[in-house]
């Protein structure tokens, strides 16, 4: 069962969903069915540390890693 990320066009909120076959998507905030799929990434986590494929998940720092920066995001 795949988890994908959508964008909704009406409330401009982001939110993942799993999706079976050919189900419609709606956004759970507003029920909109006027979404946008977007690209999801992967992270991975060894015990050298964390990587991820988008390189930093903050945009103010250069740290491949939020240990990096004290971020607990």
């Amino acid at each position: 069962m795949p988890i994908f990320e959508y964008h909704c066009v009406k409330c401009d909120k982001d939110f993942e969903i799993l999706v079976y076959g050919d189900q419609e998507v709606c956004c759970p905030t507003c029920n909109a069915t006027k979404v946008k799929r977007l690209l999801s990434t992967f992270s991975h986590k060894s015990e050298s540390g964390f990587s991820s494929s988008q390189g930093s998940s903050c945009g103010s720092c250069s740290s491949p890693s939020c240990a990096g920066c004290g971020s607990s995001s």
